[in-house]
């Protein structure tokens, strides 16, 4: 949960804020290189170092990190408000894009092309510019990167269960928040996938530049103007995310603190009430995340270690229904066995394709996490 799955969630969110930040201050990009680390000698190749520098883009990253830390650290107060204000605000501008692409903007001869032959696989090859069929196996990779977006888009769904003891009511509330929050999430980003597709043609979807569709969409729609317009709600939506991120999984170091698996430092409040060493660390290490790669690369980074994190759990409602089958049970599993077989099964086989066709972005994560099995069991020890 520290190493991997909330921090850099975190990191890859701070990563696309900066990415539209880009759109509106060209002089923040990625391509601005403020800080060189590499030594470059063309007479002397074998002396360049390719170690990367920090770039414009990453510093806004870093920025906006330890700001939403540090406005955290003064209480919940302060980012319960920034929460409510920036949710509302990202509906709005969602809703407000869906509604006027479908009105303004939708093709019906568009949409008729991006949905002939759509079941048919196939690549766009960058070096041609054409499309290729893909056939056979070669479906697998393809087929469990494009997952990536969309699972790592749909996480943090269950980030409301990490303040249960802060929630009024959890035995109703927690289960409602999940359901509304899952429901509302799916039909925006369904609606928001339709509009592309009536709006942007397959090539203006898959080549749009920096892989931001909403704004090719925008462009479209409202022209040069809508766009920074949209650019500006995305940049307020990222980062009303990474409030509710950093907000939420400190909680969940606290917690740990507490039951003695985690720093005891991180079991303390201060004296605004919030545990401000887990913020903190949990700042510093994605500080040094958002300088580790690409928004892309922290994705699959993050996606194929809380894919196989999710599976254990839904394993585990098995096991406990066989170990304890007398525990009290407020929440029920829906479509017991059958929904949680069927999601496991589909978890490893996409955990399985990441990482034997994407190693550089996967193999980091999991390394991480092989290591956190001795660790625990020496915490534990050390309880005893």
């Amino acid at each position: 949960m520290f190493s991997v799955i909330q921090t850099g969630t975190i990191a890859a969110v701070g990563v696309a804020f900066s990415k539209f930040a880009a759109y509106i201050f060209p002089s923040l990009g990625p391509d601005n290189l403020l800080i060189d680390f590499g030594i470059t000698n063309p007479d002397h190749p074998l002396l360049s170092i390719g170690l990367p520098g920090i770039s414009a883009a990453q510093l806004v990253s870093l920025v906006m990190v330890i700001l939403l830390t540090y406005i955290n650290t003064k209480g919940v107060e302060g980012g319960k408000k920034i929460q409510t204000v920036f949710t509302i605000t990202k509906l709005l501008s969602l809703f407000g894009l869906i509604i006027f692409g479908l009105i303004l903007a939708a093709s019906p001869e568009i949409w008729n092309a991006n949905w002939a032959n759509a079941w048919d696989a196939k690549r766009l090859m960058p070096e041609t510019g054409e499309w290729a069929p893909v056939v056979g196996i070669a479906v697998a990779p393809l087929f469990a990167s494009a997952l990536v977006g969309s699972i790592f888009s749909s996480d943090a769904w269950n980030n409301v269960t990490f303040i249960a003891g802060e929630i009024k009511k959890p035995e109703k509330n927690i289960g409602l928040s999940l359901f509304l929050g899952t429901l509302i999430v799916s039909i925006i980003f369904i609606a928001t996938n339709l509009m592309y597709l009536s709006v942007l043609s397959l090539d203006e979807i898959a080549t749009a530049p920096d892989g931001r569709v909403s704004l090719a969409a925008a462009l479209k729609i409202f022209g040069g103007a809508g766009a920074a317009v949209i650019a500006v709600m995305i940049m307020i939506s990222t980062f009303g995310c990474n409030n509710g991120l950093i907000l939420s999984g400190a909680r969940v170091y606290y917690t740990m603190a507490k039951d003695k698996l985690f720093f005891k430092e991180a079991g303390r409040l201060n004296k605004h009430n919030v545990p401000a060493f887990a913020l903190w660390t949990q700042g510093i290490w994605t500080c040094l995340l958002c300088l580790s790669g690409t928004y892309n690369q922290l994705l699959t980074y993050v996606v194929f270690v809380v894919v196989i994190f999710y599976a254990l759990t839904l394993l585990g409602i098995f096991r406990l229904r066989k170990k304890r089958p007398d525990l009290p049970r407020p929440y029920k599993a829906f479509g017991y066995p059958l929904l949680p077989i069927i999601y496991c099964v589909m978890a490893f086989l996409i955990c399985g394709a990441l990482f034997l066709f994407q190693p550089k972005q996967t193999w980091p994560g999991a390394l991480i996490v092989l290591l956190g099995i001795p660790l625990y069991y020496f915490v534990v020890r050390r309880k005893r």
